[in-house]
């Protein structure tokens, strides 16, 4: 097998690699990266001396590259994470996400169908669904995404199953839940709280704190989308979720606490425009084929605390 994985040195795509590299003897590893600010190649730091794996810098939205890869690397499956994916900078410029997450999608799409791809794992967002105020989506439930984020991502996901409707291309999407772990940027809220404290900063909890998610540890992801290539079945879309919903406020109460610091580290600030409420995923699709995430929430929030304390060599230049 011959994997190409965009967005690999991000931080899911970084862990993606590392977890395949390990677990699988008998595959080689594409990793196409453009490098932006969310890209950093210290995520990747060891794997570069294996032979499995090799790296090119370029942009997914580039046709000619993107061919060239394909045809030339001899590639038969793609993994897609390449993507923009912060809320807040999509408010700010959406087309840079309109550009990547559709027009680029678009690009491996059509590359993988002209060279005969035998497995193109898209990888999605439960934000593609949108708030809902109680119970959890089904992969069978209408798309609502709120941000340009969401949406774009919604439009890349509608646009890949219909690559598998139209042309047969064996795609797979996943849409997962919030994700936690290693070498996470420091703008997303677990990481930013943790690397906060660590500097004696205080943490910024967007208005009452009460918005819902599912938490995840990127490992936990990275082994589904590994089983999902192995066993999915093509033209589906399957939820990934940790089982774990907790209030912004519940995370950020366990992160002081395990850092042994108080509420007098809150600062509540104005909350972004468009907050959805809460997200909740049914995974059960998943969970049916033999899938089902292997850590605690707590175990996996501390083992995530203690990385970041060891590796601030790693996350204090993200954020000069």
């Amino acid at each position: 097998m011959h994997i190409l994985v965009t967005g690999g040195a991000g931080f899911i795509g970084s862990n993606f690699i590392r977890h395949m590299l390990k677990i699988h003897q008998n595959l080689r590893i594409t990793n196409l990266d453009l490098l932006t600010y969310a890209g950093n190649l210290d995520n990747l730091k060891g794997c570069d001396t294996d032979k499995r794996y090799s790296f090119v810098r370029g942009d997914i939205c580039d046709h000619a590259l993107v061919d060239s890869i394909i045809r030339k690397g001899g590639i038969d499956t793609v993994v897609h994470f390449a993507a923009e994916s912060h809320v807040d900078r999509s408010i700010t410029d959406p087309s840079v996400f309109v550009k990547t997450n559709v027009l680029g999608t678009h690009t491996l799409l059509e590359a993988a169908k002209q060279y005969n791809v035998r497995r193109f794992i898209h990888v999605s967002t439960d934000e593609a669904y949108g708030s809902l105020p109680e119970g959890s989506f089904r992969e069978t439930d209408i798309l609502s995404p709120s941000s340009p984020y969401s949406s774009s991502k919604a439009g890349s996901d509608l646009l890949a199953l219909s690559y598998y409707t139209t042309y047969g291309l064996p795609v797979i999407v996943t849409r997962c839940t919030n994700n936690f772990g290693p070498y996470q940027f420091p703008e997303k809220l677990i990481p930013l709280f943790i690397t906060n404290l660590i500097e004696g900063k205080k943490v910024p909890v967007y208005g009452s704190g009460r918005n819902v998610r599912d938490w995840i540890h990127v490992g936990d992801h990275c082994n589904a989308i590994d089983f999902t290539l192995r066993n999915g079945k093509t033209g589906e879309i399957y939820n990934v979720g940790g089982g774990n919903e907790k209030t912004n406020l519940e995370i950020t109460e366990k992160i002081l606490r395990f850092m042994g610091k108080d509420d007098s580290m809150i600062e509540y600030v104005r909350d972004r425009p468009g907050h959805d409420f809460r997200y909740s995923l049914d995974c059960s699709k998943l969970r049916s084929l033999g899938w089902k995430p292997m850590r605690s929430f707590d175990n996996a929030l501390q083992e995530t605390i203690d990385w970041y304390v060891r590796n601030e060599w790693w996350w204090r230049p993200l954020k000069i």
